[in-house]
């Protein structure tokens, strides 16, 4: 079975606009090539990668798909559509969907001053489009703002394959973190959401001394939630840097796994993923 990273990014700031990332961002403030990739996904025996969206733009969706036409590690892009214009993401759809590379969509629903932004009548009207062509929508569900909103997707969308980002950023302190087992647990409530196993290095407490026990709570309650079937692995490189590296992502992330059979493990480090985004086409 393919070992895949269903999330991690590329940015080339002389190319493309990412207003978000700002020089106070430090070691993520540069461009990062698929070339600086390549060997660490190789020391980690990882085969496949999914480029995920870093900005809400055609521009960013573009130089994903050129990339994975150049890099045969690549087998997918989550890219962007103007999902809260359903008359111009119906015209857009019509060229991405004869892209293969193209597996679905996502939204900075973290950057929107609207907390209810995904949940607006003409952005659902949108992922019903998606829903009828098999495309996936993944959650930016940044606690403690959006989690709550994918039973509402669920029940409107029914159709709908959506996947939680980074367990939607776990809260440090104990009373939230109870909200958000909550939320995370009624969102699994739905058969066709799943979540990803990603960016949970930069909600701990110690980005320097932070290990794998400190993120093993929060993989155990999404095991227990969502079983292996419906988790996938990501790294969330080169975000990941601002707290370890590659290597020390996927390490940590698999002594959390060390325990599972060998089907389960299998599952969350590449058949989920590859069944989810359909890789296989």
């Amino acid at each position: 079975m393919l070992t895949v990273d269903t999330h991690q990014h590329f940015w080339n700031l002389d190319e493309v606009a990412y207003p978000w990332l700002r020089p106070e961002f430090g070691p993520i403030y540069r461009n990062f090539s698929p070339d600086e990739l390549a060997p660490q996904l190789a020391a980690a025996g990882v085969d496949k990668t999914v480029i995920v969206q870093s900005m809400n733009s055609y521009a960013d969706t573009d130089s994903m798909l050129a990339i994975a036409d150049a890099y045969e590690w690549v087998a997918g892009v989550v890219g962007w559509l103007p999902l809260h214009d359903p008359a111009e993401t119906a015209r857009k759809l019509e060229e991405y969907e004869q892209n293969h590379y193209f597996k679905g969509v996502r939204h900075l629903i973290h950057e929107e001053p609207n907390p209810d932004w995904v949940a607006q009548k003409q952005v659902i009207e949108s992922l019903r489009m998606l829903a009828d062509r098999r495309l996936t929508f993944d959650v930016v569900a940044v606690f403690p703002n959006h989690l709550k909103h994918l039973p509402t997707l669920a029940e409107k969308v029914p159709n709908l394959k959506m996947v939680i980002d980074h367990l939607a950023k776990p809260p440090l302190g104990s009373a939230e973190r109870a909200i958000w087992r909550e939320q995370l647990a009624a969102a699994a409530e739905s058969p066709n959401a799943y979540a990803k196993l990603s960016g949970l290095n930069t909600a701990t407490a110690d980005f320097e001394r932070w290990t794998y026990e400190d993120i093993k709570p929060l993989i155990d309650f999404a095991i227990e939630t969502f079983g292996a079937e419906r988790l996938m692995f990501g790294s969330d490189w080169p975000v990941a840097i601002l707290a370890g590296d590659y290597a020390k992502v996927w390490n940590e992330t698999n002594k959390c796994l060390a325990h599972l059979s060998a089907d389960e493990r299998g599952a969350i480090l590449g058949g989920t993923g590859g069944a989810f985004y359909n890789l296989s086409r």
